[in-house]
């Protein structure tokens, strides 16, 4: 099984739209408390985020590619998946 951290950014991102809890984390972030977000507004919440026009930019693109790793780990904070910074 391959694991999603092994997987190109471009499907790891693709991955993370499509996840419920991603869906409701974009939708917090982006001022709808308890709301939930499509895949689809969840991936425009990801390239607003890290500054990309397509979810293929961060294959090539440092900047997106560090922006898209701080999004990862303020998800992995928000689910719980590691410890909040203080």
């Amino acid at each position: 099984m391959t694991h999603l951290a092994d997987m190109p950014l471009p499907q790891q991102a693709g991955i993370l739209c499509n996840d419920p809890r991603f869906q409701k984390f974009a939708a917090t972030r982006s001022g709808f408390p308890g709301g939930q977000f499509t895949a689809e507004a969840s991936a425009e919440y990801l390239r607003h985020v890290c500054n990309i026009e397509s979810r293929r930019e961060l294959a090539t693109s440092e900047i997106a590619q560090t922006k898209f790793a701080a999004l990862r780990t303020e998800f992995d904070a928000w689910t719980g998946k590691i410890a909040n910074q203080r």
